[in-house]
């Protein structure tokens, strides 16, 4: 009986081994893993990056609109050399879809953040090939309160596109295609902050104008050129030298822009004030390189932003407001119309030159005269209901040459007997109102149409005579100068797309 005992004993322990051994063998259930855990940190939509503390948001967005009255441009629009001619484009066509990406993190210094903004920009005047542009408006890295990248100029504060679907009118906004920065912004604590930067440089054109070279008897207007001041046919030249290439354009990137700015946010609204500091150097006096050149000069700009809620007449109701104003540094007043502005419409024009500064190379040595601009705009939104909203908005801009710059396009020389004849003037200025609805069908998909009105008050010539002989519009007359009006209608589908 001992003996069975044992036996049993011992093929029980066996048979428990040999099951222990197998079980081993056995592939065992592994652990639920979880690949897609949600980050709370940064707000909604962030998940973690398996294996990493990093946290990323994916989003973008998908845009189609159509413009009429725009002269073939939504960003340009209709007084970029508007000839009213049987070529001009009054239906636009224009696509457009971006993917987003932001990837935060946290280490000693706080939360280190990087963004990418990347899409396609298409535009199709009706023949059935459309410009594609590949377009990337945002890549920044933040950290401890530095920016580095393409974000936004720390000029900014009136946001066009906030208002309105157009931008084809002066604003300083920058919003829309990103601008190279490299800053710091402070926090001192109360909704108040300060930002210092170097940017991206804000150019115009600068003029030279002892270099005219194409007679202006075709009645077009080309972007980055300028009409000059004579009030004789065989004067009436229309020089094209931009911010790039031969005498009279800048000269090579040699310091970027200093810009500051002073902000408070609080529960009324915010405010703000900044500046910018830009140097102005030209290229040669001739296309000699040996004929030397004006000194470097330094423009300026100088803005200031409000921005006010108004919730006693509607739940989300706003006001913003920017004024800037600029000497040498044009495009802190007109930075998307950063071209000349003209129109024809039959015998009449209007014209505007659009510059940073004016020289002459006749007899060298003399200096270039800065251009001096500035303007305001304005807009207030009004939210009917949770699902539609009213903007109504406007603003003034003007441009204006000293004696010195208006003697030099006169007679595109020096200033030793220059007359200025009565009624001469290059000055000149534009006014806008414009209105945009906007139907929210969800919170991330909206239908809007913007309505807008533009006028350019024209330079002026004497008895308002540019040339006798010149061709506009087909119509071989006298061609006067005369203020230009515009009407243009944006319709916008948008939806937004993100966790």
């Amino acid at each position: 009986m001992k003996m069975v005992k044992s036996l049993l004993l011992g093929t029980a322990a066996g048979l428990v081994a040999m099951t222990g051994a197998q079980a081993a063998d056995l592939p065992v259930k592994a652990k639920p893993v979880q690949y897609v855990k949600i980050c709370s940190l940064y707000g909604a939509g962030f998940y973690y990056i398996p294996g990493t503390d990093m946290c990323l948001k994916m989003g973008g967005w998908v845009r189609a609109e159509y413009a009429y009255g725009d002269n073939g441009n939504m960003t340009w629009g209709a007084f970029n050399g508007n000839s009213n001619s049987r070529n001009t484009s009054n239906s636009t066509f224009r696509a457009r879809g971006y993917i987003t990406a932001d990837a935060r993190n946290q280490s000693e210094y706080g939360t280190i953040r990087s963004y990418i903004a990347v899409g396609i920009n298409t535009n199709d005047l009706g023949v059935n090939s459309p410009a594609n542009q590949f377009s990337a408006n945002r890549a920044f890295v933040q950290l401890a309160g530095f920016t580095f990248g393409i974000s936004q100029s720390f000029f900014d504060f009136y946001s066009v596109p906030a208002t309105a679907l157009w931008g084809s009118y002066p604003a300083s906004d920058t919003g829309d295609p990103g601008w190279m920065v490299m800053g710091y912004t402070a926090q001192f604590g109360g909704g108040l902050s300060a930002s210092i930067a170097a940017e991206e440089r804000r150019m115009t054109q600068i003029i030279n104008s002892n270099f005219q070279n194409t007679t202006f008897n075709s009645g077009s207007i080309i972007p980055g050129g300028y009409i000059a001041g004579a009030v004789t046919p065989s004067q009436t030249t229309f020089a094209a030298f931009g911010i790039t290439g031969n005498a009279g354009a800048y000269g090579g990137f040699q310091m970027p822009d200093v810009v500051a700015n002073l902000r408070l946010d609080q529960a009324w609204g915010s405010a703000q004030v900044m500046g910018a500091l830009h140097q102005v150097n030209t290229a040669y006096y001739t296309a000699n390189v040996a004929s030397g050149h004006p000194s470097d000069s330094y423009g300026y700009a100088l803005g200031a932003g409000l921005k006010v809620f108004a919730p006693m007449i509607g739940a989300g109701d706003y006001l913003q407001a920017q004024v800037n104003y600029a000497v040498g540094a044009s495009r802190y007043v007109m930075f998307t119309t950063n071209s000349n502005w003209g129109m024809a419409r039959g015998n009449t024009q209007s014209i505007g030159t659009l510059s940073d500064a004016v020289y002459s190379g006749s007899g060298g040595g003399q200096s270039a005269e800065l251009t001096t601009a500035w303007g305001f705009n304005a807009a207030y939104e009004h939210f009917w209901n949770r699902q539609w909203k009213t903007s109504a908005y406007g603003g003034y801009a003007a441009i204006s040459y000293n004696t010195n710059a208006t003697c030099y396009m006169l007679n595109g020389g020096g200033l030793p007997g220059c007359v200025i004849p009565a009624g001469f003037s290059d000055n000149w200025s534009t006014a806008w109102i414009g209105s945009r609805t906007q139907w929210n069908v969800t919170p991330d998909t909206y239908l809007a149409v913007d309505l807008l009105y533009q006028k350019q008050y024209s330079a002026q010539r004497p008895g308002n005579l540019i040339a006798a002989g010149n061709t506009i519009s087909g119509n071989n007359n006298t061609v006067f100068v005369g203020d230009m009006d515009n009407w243009s209608a944006r319709f916008r589908v948008h939806k937004d797309f993100y966790p």
